[in-house]
């Protein structure tokens, strides 16, 4: 999915201090138009900008696709970063440069790698069967070492896992002893959780990992701090415990990100991951002159052939302390 903020902020992203359990509360942006699509943004934020190698979230839903409007998000860049598109109801079809068109389903894994350059479209489809739009939009930071890589996409489905008091889809990394075959260029986990009423189920981590609990649907707890939907919370490395409890008679469902700090210093503006100013400025004028390094988006069919870049900002993108 496209940051579409007419004024983008820029971040210099750094794990911060580890501690005690954090709470990050999303805020509210349109993605476009005067029937725009909502999203909770959780990721970054000035406190914190990424987990692991996840350095942005996106929460949406439910959206009524027939009464409301669905998703629209015309051909637009990325760069030095993969797109993970997860849904838990809805539709959505993906075109993108690399010449892939496929579609997101709930349960599904649809990872996007930029690597050096791509671009892509994607529009909520399958409204009389699937009304409710409800999902994340996560996007991954590719290390220095693989950022100019080629364009790349897999899919995947995973298989429930059963655990004490919840069910576990584990599309990227390792947890309960079941292991995602799709690779990443860090460390990562990714999966959904649902937890049976009032259930409390301790899951064994990676102590070297951080970890970010997105709720979904609640209200839950992680180490006895609530999460409302749409708030992440936060855990430091150096535990090999995560605590999370259903606080409700009903159902509950989780997103459950992780991975060890990411060690290297970025500039995320708009939809590009850079490491200067300069670089910035380079993808930016490179999109607006449709330069080959993006590539172009065959089949799409929606308001606009493309995204035009939001203006730079007045001053110099620089690291903020």
């Amino acid at each position: 999915m496209s940051n579409l903020d007419s004024t983008p902020d820029e971040f210099a992203c750094a794990a911060g201090p580890a501690g005690g359990i954090e709470v990050l509360h999303p805020r509210d942006v349109p993605l476009g138009g005067p029937r725009a699509i909502r999203v909770r943004r959780t990721l970054p934020q000035r406190d914190r900008s990424l987990i692991g190698a996840w350095c942005f979230i996106d929460h949406y839903g439910p959206q009524d696709v027939i009464g409301d409007g669905g998703m629209d998000v015309p051909p637009h860049p990325h760069t030095g970063l993969q797109t993970a598109s997860w849904l838990f109801s809805g539709r959505v079809e993906h075109r993108d440069s690399g010449g892939v068109h496929a579609q997101v389903r709930p349960g599904e894994l649809n990872l996007m790698t930029a690597g050096a350059g791509i671009c892509h479209s994607e529009v909520s489809t399958d409204a009389e069967s699937a009304p409710i739009l409800r999902g994340v939009q996560l996007w991954v930071a590719l290390p220095d070492f693989a950022r100019h890589t080629a364009r790349a996409f897999n899919h995947f489905a995973p298989e429930p896992v059963p655990l004490s008091g919840a069910t576990a889809l584990v599309f990227l990394g390792e947890l309960a002893g079941h292991r995602s075959p799709v690779p990443s260029f860090t460390p990562l986990l990714g999966a959904q959780l649902d937890l049976d009423p009032r259930a409390e189920p301790a899951l064994d981590v990676d102590p070297a990992f951080e970890h970010g609990v997105l709720c979904d649907h609640g209200p839950v707890a992680l180490g006895g701090t609530d999460l409302a939907v749409g708030e992440l919370g936060y855990q430091g490395p150096g535990r090999a415990v995560l605590p999370l409890r259903n606080t409700g008679d009903s159902p509950a469902r989780v997103l459950l990100l992780g991975g060890p700090p990411f060690g290297e210093q970025l500039v995320l503006w708009w939809n590009f991951i850079a490491r200067s100013h300069e670089e910035v400025v380079e993808f930016r004028r490179q999109w607006q002159d449709g330069d080959a390094r993006f590539g172009e988006v065959r089949g799409y069919e929606g308001r606009l052939d493309r995204l035009p870049a939001p203006p730079m900002p007045p001053v110099r993108l620089r690291p903020r302390r």
